[in-house]
């Protein structure tokens, strides 16, 4: 992820990913002391048939930038994986512009239960081990690409955190539910 948070990235992602882990890391330092980004990501989850980012924009149209990045890598990566051809994603992508304190680590909070209130995990200690979204990095003190500091500011510690999310679980699984019970 933080290939696609610079401007240009400096290699292609095919050619950094043949490169050995050491060589990676050494890498990732480099280009995060350059400090050039497009955008901070702050949390993140990714599901079977959507995502979910809460982007810091840091450049103007940075959001724009890294998404359409992050998507037409993605969109390669697959196709030639699966030897398919054509787009994955439908239509422009959604952005909703964060105003309030409490918006932000309301937001954070809906991200990561998205899986257990879809239905992908069973029950909430299968959110622990789901390996699609920052909630482990936000929760285990693990570093990852995440900018937890802006959602922090408002939690004495990642524990402080992590019961603020499991707090309302049950609360967003029965709210998703009644949403794809109504009619559009």
């Amino acid at each position: 992820m933080i290939f696609y948070q610079k401007a240009k990235p400096p290699i292609k992602l095919s050619y950094f990913l043949s490169w050995p882990e050491d060589k990676k890391e050494e890498f990732f330092k480099k280009i995060k002391k350059e400090n050039d980004f497009l955008i901070k990501i702050i949390c993140y989850c990714f599901m079977p048939n959507h995502y979910h980012f809460l982007l810091k924009q840091e450049k103007e149209e940075g959001i724009a930038k890294f998404i359409s990045q992050f998507q037409n890598s993605f969109t390669r990566y697959f196709n030639t994986k699966h030897k398919r051809k054509g787009h994955l994603f439908e239509g422009q992508f959604k952005a909703v512009r964060i105003e309030t304190e409490e918006q932000l680590i309301h937001l954070s909070r809906y991200i990561h239960l998205n899986p257990y209130s879809s239905y992908v995990v069973k029950n909430i200690d299968d959110l622990y081990h789901y390996p699609y979204s920052s909630f482990k990095e936000y929760i285990r003190k693990e570093n990852g690409f995440c900018q937890k500091e802006d959602v922090f500011a408002y939690f004495k510690d990642e524990k402080a955190y992590e019961k603020f999310v499991l707090n309302q679980a049950d609360y967003q699984r029965r709210l998703e539910k009644i949403k794809h019970l109504t009619l559009e």
